[in-house]
């Protein structure tokens, strides 16, 4: 019996699979020569960045809204795009002192996939659709679905079914021709254009990403209260460094030296914020607890009323 071969869809259009005419002559460059290509390449991803601003800033609003009516964050993708997802979700708790739960990264063939390639498993539409009801996603949650080239079926899968969940969507892809099929409330695209390498998402479109997913959580999250001036806050002090962070944040705010930053640390069970408030309002822990808590855990809003 013959194998009937599955025709395979051809991504030869996409910009991103396109060949780069800056880098045809790249292996037979210098060493000196192939880094400043690659340096001028990565230059123009700042101003595609920039062109979605309008774009990130919808996508932003959309993700407080989510957190504000109980809601979380997912990041779907596959490969490059699910690591980066997985990465930005994961640095959350540390520097703003979120439940791990609040911002996820969902990637095609599991945790297996962070660290090596998972064949195949971006190709599966149900195994997207599988994810999110595995999540447990609900109709307050916000699914980014990550696509460089814009065609991945496992994220498709996934916002297809965030979508006939109720959630918010958001597609992020750096192709100028890839609509996802299905219904999403905001698009971002940055078009990155071909990469040094043809086809290395991992690279241009890839730093892109990282660059649009940290705009995201750490917008949401200034938004979220989060953060005083520009000051992580709400960290969690949980080495050594982070510590350290803590101190010398209490430190640039009171004034205070290092070993009384200490004692107003330790007095305040560790956190930044009820420090700041016990030291400016001269209260006790349990006041300037409460006084957050009115104020959604707003230092500013706090030291202002």
């Amino acid at each position: 019996m013959a194998l009937v071969r599955k025709k395979m869809k051809d991504r030869s259009k996409l910009i991103t699979e396109q060949r780069n005419p800056n880098t045809l002559e790249i292996d037979c460059k210098s060493t000196s020569e192939i880094v400043d290509i690659i340096n001028a390449e990565d230059s123009s991803v700042i101003n595609a960045v920039y062109k979605e601003r309008h774009n990130i800033t919808k996508a932003v609003d959309l993700v407080v809204a989510s957190f504000k009516k109980g809601g979380r964050l997912f990041y779907v993708g596959a490969g490059t795009s699910g690591r980066l997802g997985v990465l930005d979700a994961s640095e959350c708790p540390p520097t703003f002192g979120t439940d791990p739960d609040l911002v996820k990264g969902i990637i095609a063939g599991g945790k297996d996939a962070l660290t090596k390639s998972i064949e195949g498993a971006e190709d599966r539409h149900e195994d997207g659709v599988k994810a999110i009801r595995e999540y447990g996603i609900k109709p307050e949650d916000t699914v980014v679905g990550i696509a460089a080239g814009g065609t991945t079926p496992f994220v498709h899968g996934a916002l297809v079914e965030a979508n006939g969940i109720g959630a918010t969507t958001i597609f992020l892809c750096c192709n100028p021709d890839t609509d996802p099929a299905e219904k999403v409330d905001v698009i971002i695209r940055p078009i990155t254009g071909p990469e040094v390498i043809t086809g290395s998402t991992r690279m241009k479109a890839g730093t892109a990403t990282k660059l649009i997913l940290n705009t995201l959580t750490t917008a949401s999250m200034i938004k979220m209260g989060k953060v005083y001036e520009n000051l992580m806050v709400d960290l969690q002090a949980k080495n050594e460094k982070l510590k350290d962070r803590a101190e010398r944040i209490l430190m640039t705010v009171t004034n205070l030296d290092r070993n009384d930053a200490g004692k107003f640390l330790t007095k305040a069970k560790g956190n930044v914020k009820t420090a700041i408030v016990m030291h400016k309002l001269q209260i006790g822990y349990q006041e300037a607890k409460k006084r957050l808590d009115e104020y959604d855990g707003f230092v500013r809003k706090v030291l202002n009323s």
